[in-house]
């Protein structure tokens, strides 16, 4: 369904809503509920508020319908600024207590984000590692790969590359001895 058929029927049901059928009402509720909720939300930052709110609203629709012009308004635009005064009513009336804090609190607002500086270090600590990684002999560098960064045992290793444990160890241990080496030039 287009938007246009969809405005047609959103105000037809406005018209029966103002002369009293509570069908025409669910249709404009099911149809507009979730929109009409989100801009309470937005405004009161409170899910059970914005409940409360869009109560209000619909008990304003149906009181009201025979005040809307769709010559004035299209249905949702009237039914999106009952929903914003309503939820603009309730900040303003102190019922609402807000959950923002004020701007001169921000500065004791810690960011969990690394510093752009220690982010740039660990890169180059990366770089660094990887580099020396490749200094490595090749079944070194796989072993060690694949132990620290994939997470596989000595026994995992020693099964997947056809050697026996004590050798998987000896490749390890030499291995992080010339990565240490390498790393401290």
């Amino acid at each position: 369904m287009d938007a246009e058929s969809r405005r047609r029927r959103l105000a037809a049901a406005l018209r029966r809503v103002a002369g009293g059928d509570r069908a025409a009402l669910r249709f404009v509720y099911d149809e507009t509920a979730a929109k009409l909720l989100g801009v309470c939300l937005r405004i009161l930052n409170d899910r059970s508020e914005a409940e409360d709110v869009l109560q209000e609203v619909y008990l304003n629709v149906w009181r009201k319908a025979v005040s809307f012009d769709e010559s004035r308004a299209s249905p949702i635009t009237w039914l999106v600024a009952i929903a914003r005064n309503r939820a603009i009513d309730r900040v303003r009336s102190g019922a609402v207590a807000r959950l923002s804090t004020p701007i001169e609190d921000a500065a004791e607002i810690a960011d969990p984000a690394p510093l752009a500086t220690e982010t740039i270090e660990a890169a180059q600590e990366n770089r660094r590692l990887y580099s020396c990684l490749e200094e490595l002999e090749s079944r070194q560098g796989t072993a060690i790969r694949a132990a620290f960064i994939d997470g596989l045992t000595y026994e995992e290793l020693a099964e997947r590359m056809g050697v026996p444990l004590g050798t998987m160890k000896s490749w390890i241990r030499r291995g992080l001895a010339k990565l240490r080496a390498c790393l401290e030039r």
